[in-house]
């Protein structure tokens, strides 16, 4: 892999957030008897003859977890004094960081592929890049197992992000040019992105963009927020329905920063749907976000010709944001606005 992954703020896994699961045949094991030098040494500063490559830190982590052996018996206090003449054993089981960036066959959604790219629809819970909490189960992965020029790639060819409960369309570079080229695009606000979605209460009849800076909010490292010395950031809304304490709304990207729709709405007092981070309750069956990426447009690298895709949500989010349309006395035939058209 070219360049590191990009960490995600979701972390919501099983396993400890640093150790590989089911890697058998990968832990080296080293031993030693600690001579007179080590004797009345804490364990841990002893681990260092063994393993001297390593940080104690990371050293200690290891005892945490019960790869540490004194004389044959498991031992987990990094305090605990070494005695001349007693056996150590160490096992370095490789970190599940070390291990994210490798092939897993998974079945991706393919919407269009061709030599230079591909376009994915995403199903919700799936995590875009290896990162605390996910280091394997990955887009990542799935790209790396799909094909071989993806371990050439950085990030495996991700040009853009979705989060992990967000549905729709990516667009995934094949090649280093064809990356280049989708890069500098959506720098330039050249690819067209557009969003179902459904916000908490009445966002109102007319149309309005949100034009607020984005940045890390000082009070949650997991949250984004309207901050004065955030980066620019425009979303366009437009609302279709407003019924059942919610607002079907399709939204536009003007820019792509973290968590911005999300932001954005929760911003204006209408946080997504079941959106639990930014305030948004459980509604309408939903127990996730209430986002889709919809539609996707942009000029293909290679040619230049322009590529248009759509996709429809899932189940669950198709069934919520019909039951507001229903109630709103919508039809599907007035809510088509055709932004893709050149």
């Amino acid at each position: 892999m070219a360049t590191p992954p990009e960490a995600g703020p979701l972390p919501d896994a099983d396993a400890p957030d640093d150790e590989a699961p089911d890697e058998a045949g990968t832990v080296e094991q080293r031993e030693c008897v600690a001579d007179a030098a080590l004797h009345g040494v804490r364990l841990d500063k002893a681990l260092v003859a063994i393993a001297p490559e390593f940080s104690r830190s990371h050293l200690q982590s290891l005892l945490e977890r019960g790869h540490v052996r004194v004389d044959g018996r498991r031992a987990t206090s990094a305090s605990r004094a070494v005695r001349a003449g007693q056996r150590l054993a160490l096992d370095l089981v490789p970190t599940a960081q070390a291990l994210a960036f490798r092939p897993q066959a998974m079945a991706l959604a393919i919407v269009h592929e061709d030599a230079h790219l591909l376009v994915l629809d995403k199903p919700a819970g799936l995590v875009v890049h290896p990162a605390p909490g996910h280091w394997a189960g990955t887009l990542v992965n799935a790209l790396l197992a799909h094909h071989a020029q993806a371990a050439m790639l950085p990030r495996a060819g991700v040009v853009h992000r979705l989060d992990k409960d967000t549905s729709g369309l990516m667009v995934v570079a094949k090649t280093l040019p064809a990356m280049t080229a989708l890069v500098r695009a959506i720098a330039a606000r050249e690819v067209q992105r557009e969003y179902q979605a459904l916000a908490q209460g009445d966002v109102g009849a007319a149309p309005f963009s949100v034009d607020a800076p984005i940045g890390r909010d000082p009070r949650s490292r997991v949250r984004m927020a309207v901050l004065a010395g955030g980066k620019p950031a425009r979303t366009d809304v437009m609302p279709l329905a407003r019924a059942l304490g919610a607002s079907a709304l399709w939204c536009r990207l003007h820019s792509g920063r973290t968590h911005q729709i999300r932001v954005h709405l929760a911003h204006r007092g209408h946080p997504l749907v079941a959106d639990a981070l930014y305030g948004g309750a459980p509604a309408l069956g939903l127990q996730r976000q209430a986002l889709h990426a919809a539609r996707l447009g942009f000029a293909h690298p290679h040619d230049g010709r322009w590529c248009a895709f759509a996709v429809q949500p899932p189940g669950d989010l198709a069934s919520a944001w019909q039951r507001v349309l229903d109630a709103a006395g919508v039809t599907a035939a007035t809510i088509r606005p055709n932004h893709y058209e050149r």
